[in-house]
C-alpha cells in the first residue's frame, strides 16, 4: 500500500492497478469473487475489463500516464471522458467495485454476529446498488446469495481466528484512496459525471 502514491502524494497508475508487488487490491478482488460461484462471473469480467482498459492506456505511454489522473485529464482534453468505453468510466466503476469490497470487509469487522448474506446485502446497499439498474441489481443480488458461509469466507481471505488486523489495515488505508478517486472524478465535471454513469448491463 505504501507504493501507491508518489512522494508528492499523487496516485501512481502502475501501483494502483496492482503491478507493484501485488500490494493493491484490484486483482485480489477478482480472486475473492471467484468464491461466489459462476453467478459472479459477469461482475468479475467487468472489473477485469476496467483494469485492462486502464492498463492498456498506461502502457501506451508509461511516462505520460505514470500518474493515474493524467489518463482521465487526457480524455477530458480530447472530449472522450464521458464515453462508456473511456478510461474515466473504467476508473469510476473500478472504484465503485472497490467501495463494495471495502464495505464488505468493514461489516465483517463491525458485525461479527451477522451472516455472510447480511454482510453482503448491507455492503451492496451502501455501495453499488444505487448505481445499478433493475436488471443489474437483481443479478448482483442473486450472485451474493451464493456467497460461502462466513467462516469459510474469512478463511478464504486469510483471516485466522479472530485476528482481523489485516482487514482493518486494508479498509483504513484503501478507503481514503477510493474517496480521493470519487472526489477527483466529481470535480472534473462539477459532479455531473457520476450522476450520468449508471450500469444497465450484467
Amino acid at each position: 500500500m505504501e507504493h501507491v502514491k508518489s512522494p508528492e502524494g499523487e496516485i501512481l497508475t502502475r501501483a494502483f492497478l496492482g503491478f507493484v508487488q501485488n500490494s493493491i487490491a484490484c486483482f485480489r478482488y477478482i480472486l475473492v469473487t471467484n468464491n461466489f460461484g459462476p453467478a459472479m462471473g459477469p461482475v468479475k469480467s467487468d472489473i477485469g475489463g476496467n483494469i485492462s482498459r486502464l492498463e492498456t492506456r498506461y502502457l501506451s505511454s508509461q511516462s505520460e500516464f505514470n500518474y493515474l489522473y493524467r489518463i482521465v485529464r487526457s480524455e477530458i482534453e480530447s472530449k472522450k471522458a464521458k464515453s462508456s468505453s473511456s478510461c474515466a468510466n473504467a476508473l469510476l466503476w473500478l472504484t465503485r467495485a472497490m467501495d463494495f469490497l471495502s464495505e464488505l470487509f468493514g461489516n465483517l469487522m463491525v458485525h461479527p454476529d451477522w451472516s455472510m448474506s447480511q454482510v453482503c446485502a448491507d455492503s451492496y446497499g451502501k455501495s453499488l446498488k444505487k448505481w445499478h439498474g433493475w436488471l443489474a441489481s437483481s443479478s448482483f443480488s442473486v450472485a451474493l446469495k451464493l456467497a460461502p458461509d462466513r467462516k469459510k469466507f474469512m478463511s478464504i481471505v486469510g483471516v485466522k481466528g479472530d485476528d482481523v488486523s489485516d482487514m482493518e489495515n486494508f479498509c483504513g488505508r484503501f478507503s481514503p484512496l477510493l474517496e480521493e478517486n470519487h472526489k477527483f472524478l466529481a470535480q472534473c465535471w462539477n459532479g455531473q459525471f457520476e450522476s450520468l454513469t449508471r450500469h444497465s448491463q450484467w
